[in-house]
């Protein structure tokens, strides 16, 4: 019994992403120009309610759905589960208050994305972080 908990817990923590596993910290990024901004900040901008840090028009981008970063950043920046955020902006788009933030594919191209667009902002692992980057929030 004690060796088949063993083989189901090892093999489990082989199927889960590194930054899972390890309870790695997810940030938030945002292009140069964006500045640094607080959790509310953070939050008003992943939920629609605010669209600009000061005078710098700011446009995030999410994972997507099912993505475990994205997990992790909803439940620790928003408090929300994934099924609930989505539910927030299936009512935000039916009453006319906007769409959610652009999806996209993967940590490597929300970096990309971020550096090469003047006003992202989105939420990476820690150790994706690249070097010389903008840390506009970290938990």
């Amino acid at each position: 019994m004690r060796r088949t908990i063993v083989h189901f817990l090892a093999g489990l923590s082989l199927s889960i992403p590194a930054h899972v596993a390890l309870g790695e910290e997810v940030v938030v990024i945002g292009h140069p120009q964006v500045p640094k901004a607080d959790r509310v900040t953070v939050q008003r901008i992943f939920t629609g309610r605010v669209v600009s840090i000061g005078q710098q028009p700011v446009e995030p981008v999410n994972l997507p759905v099912g993505n475990p970063v994205r997990e992790d950043f909803l439940q620790a920046y928003l408090e929300q589960s994934d099924q609930q955020y989505t539910g927030y902006w299936l009512v935000r788009r039916y009453v006319g208050k906007g769409a959610p933030p652009q999806e996209l594919g993967s940590v490597d191209e929300v970096i990309k994305y971020i550096q090469a667009t003047p006003g992202a902002i989105g939420y990476v692992p820690v150790s994706k972080v690249p070097r010389g980057a903008n840390i506009v929030f970290r938990r």
